[in-house]
């Protein structure tokens, strides 16, 4: 009796055994259970804000400072443009490719392309000077400013010739690479087969330069209209994905960084120049697919 006793838990035991081994072997074989050496791709959409920045705008006669300027981005809405090839950059928008160096890190490039508008009803304090030739429109802001109150509001131009305009719209371009980490998180929510839906949390780091087309009316000087390498940036991230039949994915981001611009083309003149620093907070939504070649 005790044998037979035995012998059918032995039978019992090796079954256990044989079924949680089918079991891990179904899992290792669902794509999802490893990412390395797949490619990614995303393109989604973002809204964006900045801190004050204090603005250095130099050229051969004048030398002043913008303090704590405030700005904001400018948003599209959900519009057809974001998938409409010969409108896709007007929208603000984010692109990313990416590749798996192993099952939980990727490295991936990209382009945040972020707007920043200068806000015009605001009044804010310039220190410098300011002494144009007396032939030029803009000779009438001559003056020697010392932390003097200046309203930049549309409609308070002088002779109508406007103080300034500034923003980078076509745009504030973060161009970057990323490491990231990657973690399955589905078991949180109880989803047994990922193949079919599987959830992950990302984080990330970020490094690049800034390729911005600003636009700027600065006393009345014709504009840059050019796209100009002006700095660098860094950036943190986090992020929520959800992926959808192994292939297709939605992510949502919150990511934040700082960026450093020293050399912002103004104007037509290669004397003309702006600078400022400011960090940013950037809130992403990106639909993407992922696959092997």
């Amino acid at each position: 009796m005790k044998k037979i006793i035995l012998f059918t838990a032995f039978l019992a035991f090796s079954f256990a055994n044989t079924v949680n081994a089918q079991e891990e072997i179904k899992v290792q074989d669902r794509y999802t259970a490893h990412n390395k050496g797949k490619f990614f791709v995303s393109w989604g959409g973002n809204r964006d804000s900045y801190t004050k920045s204090d603005v250095n705008y130099k050229g051969k006669d004048y030398n002043f400072t913008v303090e704590n300027m405030t700005a904001h981005d400018k948003p599209k809405g959900w519009h057809v443009d974001y998938v409409n090839p010969s409108r896709m950059t007007i929208p603000q928008t984010n692109f990313r490719l990416g590749y798996f160096i192993s099952d939980h890190y990727s490295v991936t490039i990209g382009v945040d392309h972020m707007k920043y508008v200068m806000t015009q009803d605001q009044t804010a304090n310039i220190t410098g000077t300011i002494n144009l030739p007396a032939g030029e429109s803009g000779a009438i802001y001559n003056d020697v400013y010392n932390n003097t109150p200046v309203n930049f509001a549309q409609g308070t131009e002088v002779g109508g010739i406007p103080f300034l305009t500034y923003e980078h719209t076509d745009g504030l371009n973060y161009v970057n690479t990323e490491v990231s980490r990657h973690d399955d998180i589905s078991s949180l929510f109880k989803i047994g087969n990922t193949d079919k839906i599987q959830v992950n949390l990302t984080e990330g780091v970020g490094v690049g330069v800034l390729y911005p087309k600003t636009n700027t009316t600065l006393l009345g000087k014709e504009r840059h209209d050019d796209f100009h390498v002006s700095g660098y940036g860094t950036s943190l991230k986090a992020g929520l994905n959800v992926t959808f039949f192994k292939h297709f994915y939605v992510q949502g981001e919150l990511k934040g960084g700082y960026i450093n611009m020293q050399d912002i083309r103004t104007t037509k003149s290669s004397e003309d120049s702006a600078s400022q620093d400011f960090f940013f907070f950037q809130r992403i939504i990106a639909f993407g697919g992922i696959f092997r070649i």
